[in-house]
């Protein structure tokens, strides 16, 4: 899923969107009210995670700006705060659920993968190139109904290319998007060349036969064919 983590606290968010994209999930980082309401407007997400302590524009008044413009992201809610009157706040400026900190990863997963259910209800999450489909809410990727088996890093650039049609995308571009908690280890752009490689090997293996992606020269790209 294409998720929006909307946290001021750098110790809380890049760890909490390191986890959250080991489960597959494709995920943007917004440290301020303002700077989340910028990255919303450009970017269709699925669900919003939302910090209700926020500079610049807080929680709440972002929450209603988003219900405002019509947008459809699903919103939770993540704050200390936990009386019974902050929920209620919170829920009616538009929040689809709230979850207060501390809280275990493994209870956000639930949370989200229970958004995810709904989401599904409401608009369809799958995303496709021909007759091949990637499910972002299962973390599947199939070729005419046929499972195909990919790494975590293959699967995040396929979602990538197939959620940016016509933009070219640029090695270190995917480097900094996909790589970017990996501060324990140096990654070059060549590795990015090499998952490529094998995810065209995969999908052709796989029979998809028509040219999908191509290397655009000069810019030190790839773009979704049309």
């Amino acid at each position: 899923m294409k998720i929006l983590l909307v946290e001021d606290d750098d110790r809380i968010a890049k760890p909490l969107a390191e986890d959250l994209r080991h489960q597959c999930h494709a995920v943007d980082i917004a440290f301020d009210g303002i700077e989340g309401w910028n990255y919303i407007q450009s970017t269709n997400y699925d669900i919003v995670l939302l910090d209700l302590m926020l500079p610049k524009l807080d929680g709440i008044t972002l929450c209603k700006r988003v219900r405002s413009a019509s947008c459809n992201a699903l919103i939770l809610m993540l704050t200390a705060k936990d009386t019974t009157t902050d929920k209620i706040i919170g829920l009616d400026a538009g929040a689809d659920d709230y979850l207060v900190k501390p809280f275990e990863i493994e209870e956000l997963a639930a949370r989200i993968r229970a958004l995810s259910r709904r989401t599904r209800e409401t608009k369809p999450s799958i995303l496709s190139y021909g007759k091949l489909q990637l499910d972002p809410s299962i973390c599947e990727v199939t070729y005419e109904g046929k499972i195909i088996s990919l790494t975590h890093k293959e699967y995040m650039i396929l979602e990538l290319f197939l959620r940016k049609p016509h933009q070219i995308l640029t090695r270190s571009a995917i480097l900094e998007k996909l790589w970017e908690f990996d501060k324990m280890i140096e990654v070059e752009e060549r590795t990015v060349k090499t998952h490529v490689n094998n995810l065209r090997h995969k999908l052709k293996a796989a029979g998809m036969s028509k040219k999908w992606l191509e290397t655009v020269y000069g810019t030190g790209g790839y773009r979704l064919i049309d």
